[in-house]
């Protein structure tokens, strides 16, 4: 079984996040969950949602406390919670950052990759989710393309028009080819 602990700010789309892993994996066969841990948090305060993904049927329920991917969606929260709790030099940390130095700091396989400046020049606005799909993608490398766009067009396609689905695959795209593994 794969986990993934996706730690962001309320509002940057992690729970969501976390759905579009969970259900791009479901579009590949895999066995999924995806739920969120927070309380009567507002915008912008630190939460954390998880995804598990397995060739055999999830029991457990429980958080993820071993992860074997984290995902940081604002860097800031680094210095504000322990966003590797659980980690070991197996684990790989996807970090959204241009700031190669954030990356150096760690053991473990770390990959600091800008999906705000490609949510900004794509979609115009600091929506980084579906960029952070891409990056996960290309780094987890078990989940095709045509599953996530599947999985952003089923999850997104009542909230958002037909140019935003356009935009969000077109930085998960981007994000997706300039991630380097």
């Amino acid at each position: 079984m794969n986990q993934i602990r996706i730690h962001g700010r309320g509002g940057q789309g992690n729970v969501t996040l976390a759905q579009l892993i969970a259900m791009a994996a479901f579009y590949e066969g895999k066995f999924t969950q995806a739920f969120p841990n927070f309380g009567v948090e507002r915008k912008g305060a630190p939460v954390v949602a998880f995804t598990k993904i397995s060739d055999q049927f999830i029991r457990n329920r429980q958080q993820i406390y071993k992860p074997d991917f984290i995902i940081v969606q604002d860097p800031s929260l680094i210095n504000v919670i322990d966003v590797l709790e659980g980690a070991d030099q197996d684990t790989t940390i996807i970090v959204n950052s241009s700031n190669q130095d954030i990356c150096s700091n760690y053991k473990a396989k770390v990959y600091c990759v800008p999906v705000l400046d490609i949510a900004l020049k794509i979609i115009g606005k600091p929506i980084i989710n579906t960029s952070m799909l891409g990056a996960f993608a290309k780094i987890y490398g078990q989940i095709g393309l045509t599953s996530i766009k599947k999985a952003i067009k089923i999850n997104l396609g009542k909230k958002l028009g037909q140019e935003l689905i356009d935009k969000n695959i077109k930085a998960l795209e981007e994000a997706y080819k300039t991630t380097e593994v």
